[in-house]
């Protein structure tokens, strides 16, 4: 399970998730990437169940990236607890993710395997994905200018 090792502030505000990724929203290692299209919390449980659907279908060939991780604490109180009496003790970790966010990619395995294996990752998240495939740069005719 995923967690920071140390962290500046042990409980954090709740924030508000507006607007588009504008970090992390390209293709950086792989040829093939699961997009985040909606806002939302991940949390660790849910990143390792999607790292372990993709491995095991991908019978574990290629490589994966996992281009998220939980930075936010996610406090909460007991059950049956008066109101008052300060903020709960964190509980889970979470990542925020916003529209835009690629949050896992793939390479060195066959096209129609991946996107099989990231279809299935995307079951075990809570937000809305999409796949996407990273377009090659396209070659000019004629040489250098």
């Amino acid at each position: 399970m995923l967690m920071p090792k140390r962290v500046k502030r042990r409980k954090v505000s709740r924030g508000r998730m507006k607007g588009k990724a504008n970090k992390g929203n390209k293709i950086a290692y792989g040829e093939i990437a699961l997009v985040a299209e909606e806002c939302g919390w991940v949390t660790s449980n849910q990143i390792e169940a999607a790292r372990i659907a993709m491995t095991r279908f991908t019978k574990r060939g290629g490589q994966v990236w996992i281009d998220i991780f939980p930075h936010k604490p996610v406090t909460k109180k007991p059950a049956e607890t008066r109101m008052g009496s300060g903020k709960g003790s964190p509980e889970y970790w979470v990542a925020v993710v916003k529209p835009g966010r690629v949050m896992f990619e793939m390479a060195g395995i066959d096209l129609t395997i991946a996107k099989e294996a990231l279809r299935l990752a995307s079951h075990k998240l809570p937000v809305k994905s999409k796949i996407v495939v990273k377009e090659t740069p396209v070659a000019t005719e004629g040489g250098e200018e």
